[in-house]
């Protein structure tokens, strides 16, 4: 049995959040404030030698190629969290579509199709005399064909249901 607890990550995953928070905190933008001051301060010294500017740059250069990759980890495991939670949210609620549970993991042209049922719902809200009415996509179609139906012959919803799905997805 480990003694890792079940919350404990990687060396370089801890590493990497400390780093990134410590980063963006008062006390390290006051540090390279003043490591730049110092610099720009110690240029009459050394005459404004390449040498004094190959300094600044070279230390700018190899804490921003090694701070990218630090916070991109921090950032990609944040980013992971807040897509976790939004997950729960979505599968927990009854009148959600669990559609969108794995939403991350589609290609660019499902949810630009996703997108067309959101506009296309947005659409069938605006008809309706309650902003309330509507909460989900399947609701919104399902209300819309029975409105549909009423006005319709019983054989002709499935027809209707079918061309506005087909309306939808050509947008």
């Amino acid at each position: 049995m480990s003694s890792k607890s079940p919350h404990s990550g990687g060396a370089f995953e801890k590493f990497a959040s400390k780093v990134s928070k410590a980063a963006g905190s008062t006390t390290a933008f006051i540090s390279a404030f003043i490591i730049v001051l110092a610099w720009a301060v110690s240029g009459p010294i050394f005459d404004y030698s390449e040498t004094w500017q190959l300094v600044i740059n070279t230390g700018t250069t190899i804490i921003t190629f090694l701070m990218v990759f630090l916070i991109q980890k921090a950032q990609n495991k944040d980013s992971l969290a807040i897509q976790l939670k939004l997950n729960e949210l979505v599968a927990s609620n009854e009148l959600s579509s669990n559609s969108l549970v794995d939403i991350e993991n589609m290609t660019e042209e499902e949810m630009i199709i996703i997108q067309k049922y959101y506009h296309h719902l947005s659409q069938l809200a605006k008809k309706d005399k309650s902003i309330r009415t509507s909460h989900s996509l399947a609701e919104a179609n399902e209300l819309h064909s029975r409105k549909k139906e009423k006005n319709t012959k019983p054989d002709n919803t499935k027809k209707i249901a079918k061309n506005t799905t087909k309306k939808i997805t050509k947008k």
